[in-house]
């Protein structure tokens, strides 16, 4: 029997190739195998967009298998829940073969990833590594040249904001809207309201060449948007 491949995790950062880390670069220059789930059949994967530059360095791209599963955005779990097992089970059989997978994600592998769904199904049954990547908020803050936090700050990452939306704002030093695309204006006016001075600004397609700082919350809100609210109470 043939033994089993391995599954690799890789965070492939905000959206600048140059920003994939060496670890990253190594592992894509020589696996035979690479994951990039995207959202539709019509859609480009994003994550497979960075990485192809380094894909296209290897003497074997043409015989590289890259394979991507439909991932789609929506929220019925059931249905997400289905999506998820047949991805795991569509790896496993490359791994069972003996080869091993590279599992391409935006980002990073731990913050809101479509990783760590497989990662959950496929650990314990087979040998897995993660390598991190640079996250969009991080990369956000490089680009205005400023921090996130300082000292003792408290930094909340918000992926949708619900019925806990006044406690976030109230406890928070600085505020990560991961999906800005999804806010609404009521939510947005809900935070300018609040009575905190505060900075806010907006990051489209972070680190790309159409990349967008934008003061105050986007309106045109691309996908990769994210936007950060920083009070700056004393």
């Amino acid at each position: 029997m043939a033994e089993k491949g391995k599954l690799i995790g890789i965070g492939v950062g905000p959206g600048d190739t140059e920003l994939l880390t060496l670890k990253a670069a190594k592992v894509l220059k020589t696996v035979p195998v690479v994951f990039s789930p995207k959202s539709s059949k019509e859609k480009e994967s994003i994550a497979l967009s960075i990485v192809k530059p380094v894909l296209e360095e290897r003497k074997d791209y043409k015989r590289l298998m890259v394979v991507e599963p439909i991932f789609p955005m929506i929220e019925n779990k059931k249905e997400l829940e289905k999506i998820w097992n047949s991805a795991s089970e569509m790896i496993a059989q490359y791994l069972d073969s003996g080869r091993d997978v590279a599992f391409i994600t935006l980002g990073d592998t731990s913050i809101f990833s479509t990783y760590s769904y497989v990662q959950k199904r496929l650990k314990g049954r087979y040998e897995i590594e993660t390598i991190p990547g640079i996250t969009s908020f991080t990369a956000c803050a490089a680009t205005r040249n400023e921090a996130l936090v300082e000292q003792n700050d408290i930094l909340t990452i918000v992926p949708k904001i619900d019925k806990r939306v006044d406690e976030i704002l109230e406890f928070s030093d600085s505020i990560v809207l991961m999906k800005a695309s999804r806010n609404t204006s009521r939510l947005e006016s809900v935070i300018e309201d609040k009575n905190r001075p505060k900075e806010i600004y907006s990051v489209q397609n972070c680190t790309r060449e159409n990349e967008k700082i934008i003061e105050g919350f986007s309106n045109e809100k691309p996908y990769l948007t994210t936007t950060i609210i920083k009070f700056t109470d004393d």
